[in-house]
């Protein structure tokens, strides 16, 4: 049987990309973001993602060889550009079993359990990401920053997200301008500076060169991220005008946490997202919403995650009910 990529609906134009092109475009672009948090964390980054490829890897051979029976599939490199996107969800500080887990997660049930490719509901990687984080809360919010590999004689440092920074600074009676002072969070320090966090929120930089690859590629369009840009621009920007002294404004939101790395490389999977383009603005708009709700009156700092797996599973009815108009001429008859 012969596998087609649909990735809008109709009408199609036939072109030379497949799934593995398209996977290794955006495997090339994460390439920054891999190279950058290699250098700042070292090791436990190369460990880390060698756990989570060797994983994700084997567990889908296996289960298309000894439960599906089908032919394997891992050379459409879905499964290994899934491995480094968990990954760089994950502390550098990840232990192996962990990342073992999160990866089993992922492919084992969160992909294949769907029936692979093009049928999951919710993207794998960040399914493995949200069940580590609800079971191992300490692990998975250790942000200590082992030393590097090209820095002799560093050691290990404390690498507090800027989001927690400000969310615990807030609760504790402090000021945006003091918090800001205080940890030197310019706008320079968050688009080029080693930011805290998991190793794909570790450069700004990294992530936007390879959102400028994806956009030259033509492999993602710019609805999806943009919409949720402007969403939470929007929905900060106001919180911040009414009270600049309790809220972060705009651009710190768009600079921080998983925001730039969920929008461009997550957000965008072709099977988990919207085929039209409304249905994308309001995926977008659901995504930016809930996003700002948990970072700014909910329990965790960051809420990029879970805002794109709730609109994950709204993709279908988005489907459903922002159907573009048929092609051809109606007759009314009468």
């Amino acid at each position: 049987m012969v596998k087609k990529l649909l990735v809008s609906q109709a009408p199609h134009l036939h072109g030379k990309e497949n799934t593995r092109r398209i996977m290794l475009d955006v495997l090339i672009a994460l390439i920054p973001a891999v190279l950058v948090s290699v250098y700042f964390m070292g090791l436990s980054a190369l460990s880390v993602f060698a756990v989570s490829i060797a994983t994700c890897v084997a567990v889908e051979y296996l289960i298309q060889r000894y439960l599906i029976n089908g032919p394997s599939t891992i050379s459409d490199m879905s499964a290994l550009l899934t491995a480094v996107l968990l990954a760089l969800n994950l502390p550098p500080t990840s232990p192996w079993w962990m990342v073992m887990i999160g990866a089993v997660v992922a492919i084992g049930i969160a992909k294949m359990t769907f029936g692979g490719l093009g049928n999951n509901l919710f993207n794998p990687a960040l399914v493995g990401r949200v069940v580590l984080l609800i079971s191992f809360p300490v692990l998975m919010t250790d942000w200590t920053v082992p030393p590097s590999i090209f820095r002799v004689g560093a050691d290990a440092i404390s690498g507090a997200t800027p989001l927690g920074i400000i969310k615990e600074g807030l609760a504790g009676g402090l000021t945006m301008e003091q918090l800001q002072g205080a940890h030197g969070f310019s706008y320079q320090y968050l688009l080029w500076g080693k930011i805290g966090g998991s190793m794909g929120e570790a450069n700004a930089f990294a992530l936007l060169l390879g959102f400028a690859y994806l956009l030259y590629r033509k492999v993602i369009r710019l609805h999806i991220p943009l919409t949720i840009f402007v969403t939470v621009a929007l929905f900060t920007g106001i919180l911040w005008l009414i009270n600049p002294q309790q809220n972060a404004d705009p651009l710190f939101h768009l600079l921080t946490g998983g925001i730039l790395l969920g929008a461009i490389f997550m957000a965008t999977d072709y099977v988990t997202s919207p085929m039209s383009t409304k249905g994308m603005i309001i995926f977008g708009v659901g995504i930016g919403v809930i996003t700002v709700l948990i970072r700014v009156y909910g329990a965790y700092p960051e809420g990029i995650s879970f805002a794109i797996l709730i609109m994950n599973a709204m993709v279908p009815l988005l489907n459903m009910y922002c159907k573009p108009k048929r092609f051809g001429e109606v007759i009314k008859n009468g």
